[in-house]
Formats: C-alpha cells, structure tokens, sequence
C-alpha cells in the first residue's frame, strides 16, 4: 500500500470521522455542560478532556489501522489524524463567530466558543486549538509506538487520574471518613476536581504499582502456587474474609445516597446475571428480558399488597413463588421460539416484553394489576424486628441475593449443562450433533434466567414499596444487554464491572443524565473498536476473539519484556 494510499484511507478519513463527533459533542451541549466539573482543579475541566478523549481515541485508532509495518506511517497518520479534527473543531468557532448558528443549535454559545478556544479570543484561540490538537495526535502515535508494557503503564495512569476526576462525589466522602486517610483526601481532592499535584502522585503511584506488578506479578503467583495445600486455603479464606468485611461495613462508611447508588447497581448485577446465561453462555438473544423482572415484581406485589387485598403473604413467602413464576413464564417464553435464532429470536423475545408491560398496563386487568397507577403499599422484607427499608439496609438483602445468584452461576458454569450451553452458542447444529438436546437446554437457560429476573424483580418492588408498568419498558432490557456486552460475554465479574460502568458512573453524574444514552451507544462503539472482548472477558471469550488475528504495526514492535500473553488479557 502507497503512502499517499494509505494517508487517504486512515489518517484523513479517521480525522473526518473524528471532527464530526467533535463538533457534535460541541453541538449538543456536552462540551458547555461536562464543563461545570474540573478533573483537575484550574487545569483542565471534564469538557476539555471530553474533547481530549475524542481526539485520543480518534488519532489511536488511526495509528492502530495502519497496516504497514512502517512505524513513521503510523505516527503520520495519528498526526494527520489529529489535524484534521482540530480544523473541524477550528472552522465550528469561526463559522459561529460570524453567523448566528444558535438559531438552529440551541447549544452554540459564546460560552461553548469561549470554551474551544481556552478564553484566548478567536484568532489566537483557534491557532492553540489547532495546535493543541496535532500535537494530541502526535504524542498519541508516540505512545502508540512504544513497547506494550510502557503503553499500558501510561494509559493506565492517566485514565486512572481521570476516572478518579469524574467520581470525586464519590471517593471524597469515602476517603473522609476514614479517618488519618482523610488528610489525604483533603491533599488529593480540591471542592473542585483532583490539586495539581494530588494528580501528579496519583499518576506516579498507579504506575509504580503496575510496574512491580509486572515485573514481579508472575513470580508472586508462582510462589503462591508453590505453597502448600493448606497455606493456599488459608491465605484464600483470608482474602474472601476481607473481602466480606469490606462489602459488609462499605454501606456504613458511603452513607445514604451513594448506599442508594449500590443498591441500583446491585439490582443490575441481579439482571445481568440472569441474562448472562441466555446470552453469554447460551448466545441466545433475548430482548423481552425486562417481561421476567416485572413478573417478579407484580408476583410479589399481589401476594403481599394489602392495597390489593388479595392475598398477605409476607416478603419471604412471596419470593420463591415469584421466582417460581419467572421460571415458568421463561418456560413459556422459550417454547415458540425453540426453532428461532439471531435476529428472529430478538424480535420475538422483544414482542414478549412488550406484551407484559401492555397487559399490566391495561384497563382490562386493573382490578387485579393495578392499572396505569400501579400496585402501592408493598410490605417491606423484615427479618424479626429488623426490617429492610434504607437504602443502607436494602444493600444487604440485595448484596445477599448477588452473591447467592453468583454461586449459582459458578456452579452452572462448569457442570454438564454449563458446557452444553456453551457448545451451543458456538454451533447448534453440531451441539445436536454431539447429543445435546436443544430443546432442554434453552428451555433450562430460558428458565434459569427468568428465575435470577423474577428474584431482582421481587426485591425492587419491596425496595420501592411499590411497582408501575413504566418501570417495565424495553431499555431496562437494552441497558442490561449494553452491560453484559461492556464488561465481557459470559463473564461474571464482567457483568458487575459492566454495572458499575453503565449504571453506577451515570447515577454519580445525574446532572449529565440527558446524555445517557448517546454516553451508551459511544461506549458500545468503542468497545467494539478497541476491546471487544470486554473489560473483564472470559478466557474462552478473549482467546475466540483474539485468534488469528492479521498482524500490524502494534505487534512487530519490540517485545513489552517479561510480560505473557495471559497477564496482558488480565
């Protein structure tokens, strides 16, 4: 492939595709509104590194699809990359400086101007914005050009600092309360965004950190391994016995609001599990997966609402025989669409969800569902005298409920029809083939994961003390699939981290929500384009999607020394 080919094809084609999504963020008003927030106090706000990301992600990629095994085209092509998204950002000022653009886009403001240009006025502004841009474009070659394990360690640091800019709400109470380390936390955080050099230490710890762990990671697990039987167990219960300790005071320590925030997530984590075995481990595509929490959550609901009056059971009676009736309608639910795959199966299981949130909805069964205005006064889940009700209290029943479905899961994973799923997922016809029994084995992941819905649906309505049908509709599925996808198909601790990516970090950031669901689709994207195994992916996962890939200029490059294959995935 020529130079000038290949110029054409990644460095300006992956810049114009880079300034568009600039100027749109720019547009829309994520750049003015992110700008409220400082990552950095007086340094840099989260508008700027919004801006920044882009361009980072935008010139990396170009460097990455560079095909040739010359090194300088690489960092050209980010160079070039870079550039052409700094015009784009370049031409948005001048053209709103001389025409009245916020006629149409209510978001084009001086203050967005203000903004792209760093307060320096136009001319000047826009040449720093240009040059801000190519010299992004530069150094992002340059990093992409160094050895694997330099790479990782830079990346890793500096999107540690930005991450801890994002979530300060939250690190900065958890820190304070902790009583020497809150002189710390005073140190790092300033009432807006991390000090100068709290970054600074910050950036340099996380990479000495990754450093030692590098160079001396493989040779603590292999003395780990090396130790007796009986010193292995010890030192697990040790670990699991921190790691209890720590889930168990963590809702004391966050507070009201961020235990609020946990047990959100934590209910996530409940559906995403349960979908993670149709989808990750059967690779069954189902959209109607909201049909099964609102299931459990109406079961519950008529069996415990006096409001209704029908029944009184109490919240421990009522949630195996909502678990019950998710695992039936899973039943039901995957008998016609035994013979459908892919798109078909979607579209099905999408008309299923639809139809219950219709059917609680409707006039004709409102004398036993509550209608349009829902079922009230849910009991709450009490054990003696001690009863459920903050959110620091939920957080453990929650807590409760993900570990149990946790265990489940594990154990599925690695028995007989853990595998059976798996093979079918990967080919049915050959699963037939080998003597699986399709029709047994989606109806069982059809009905596991209805039942791990209907015990999340049963302890929203109790945590809530009520149930509506629009609580029910369609995203709540697409959101769960979104995270399943972010952390790793088929991986457990992929779907909590998927959780607290997708859930978590926009409940911290409720001023931004309006923008959730443009946030959702661009981590979609570029996890697809850079990671598409996941975050936290299982092996059989990473290793599918990683097998014989084409050789380019990342993997000719010199190697990262002393780090495997398996410690990189990890």
């Amino acid at each position: 492939m020529s130079i000038t080919h290949s110029l054409w094809k990644t460095g300006l084609k992956t810049g114009l595709i880079g300034g568009v999504v600039s100027v749109l963020l720019a547009l829309i008003g994520m750049v003015e509104g992110f700008s409220q927030r400082d990552i950095i106090n007086e340094v840099i706000s989260m508008g700027h590194t919004l801006l920044l990301l882009v361009v980072v992600f935008i010139t990396y990629l170009s460097a990455k699809r560079t095909t040739s095994r010359t090194k300088v085209l690489a960092l050209v092509n980010s160079l070039v990359t870079g550039i052409v998204t700094g015009i784009f950002l370049v031409l948005l000022v001048i053209l709103g400086n001389v025409v009245n653009l916020r006629s149409i886009f209510v978001n084009a403001s001086p203050v967005l101007y203000n903004i792209m240009t760093f307060g320096q006025g136009l001319m000047n502004g826009s040449l720093l914005l240009l040059v801000v841009a190519a010299l992004i474009g530069l150094l992002t070659g340059l990093v992409y050009l160094l050895p694997n394990l330099l790479r990782r360690v830079l990346v890793t640091s500096l999107s540690s600092v930005v991450l801890a800019g994002v979530v300060q709400d939250l690190l900065r109470p958890t820190l304070a309360a902790w009583g020497p380390i809150a002189v710390v936390s005073e140190w790092i955080f300033t009432a807006n965004g991390l000090s100068l050099p709290g970054a600074i230490v910050l950036a340099v710890v996380i990479a000495i950190i990754l450093l030692f762990w590098s160079f001396k990671g493989k040779a603590i697990q292999t003395g780990v391994k090396n130790l007796p039987s009986g010193q292995q167990r010890v030192l697990r219960y040790i670990g699991f016995s921190i790691l209890i300790l720590v889930f168990l005071i963590l809702p004391q320590v966050l507070g009201l609001f961020l235990s609020e925030v946990l047990t959100i997530v934590g209910l996530y984590v409940l559906l995403g599990l349960g979908l993670n075995i149709v989808v990750g481990y059967a690779g069954l595509l189902d959209l109607g997966y909201v049909a099964f929490f609102a299931i459990g959550a109406y079961t519950a609901a008529i069996l415990t609402s006096p409001e209704l009056g029908f029944f009184h059971f109490s919240f421990w009676s009522a949630l195996p025989i909502a678990i019950i009736m998710g695992i039936i309608s899973g039943v039901i639910l995957g008998i016609p669409v035994l013979k459908m795959r892919g798109d078909y199966l979607a579209i099905a299981t999408l008309g299923f969800g639809e139809i219950i949130r219709i059917l609680v909805l409707s006039d004709f069964l409102r004398p036993w569902l509550g209608g349009a205005q829902g079922v009230g006064k849910i009991p709450k889940a009490s054990i003696g005298s001690f009863e459920f009700a903050r959110p620091q209290e939920i957080y453990y029943l929650i807590l409760a409920g993900c570990l149990l479905v946790i265990f489940i899961s594990l154990r599925l994973r690695d028995s007989r029809l853990g595998r059976a799923w798996m093979a079918m997922r990967e080919d049915e016809d050959v699963a037939q083939a080998m003597g699986i029994n399709l029709v047994a084995t989606k109806l069982l992941a059809f009905a596991t994961g209805a039942g791990f819905s209907a015990l999340s649906g049963a302890i929203f309505a109790s945590k809530l003390s009520s149930v509506y049908p629009h609580s029910f509709n369609v995203m709540i599925s697409i959101n769960i699939i979104c995270l399943i996808i972010v952390g790793g198909m088929g991986s457990i601790p992929g779907v909590i981290v998927g959780s607290v990516a997708l859930v978590g970090l926009p409940e911290l950031l409720r001023e931004f929500a309006e923008y959730r669901l443009l946030v959702y689709g661009a981590a979609l994207v570029v996890m697809m384009l850079l990671k598409p195994e996941g975050l936290w992916p299982a092996e059989i996962r990473r290793r599918e999607l990683h097998e014989g890939e084409p050789k380019t200029t990342e993997q000719v490059l010199p190697p990262e020394g002393g780090l495997s294959s398996n410690e990189e995935g990890a």
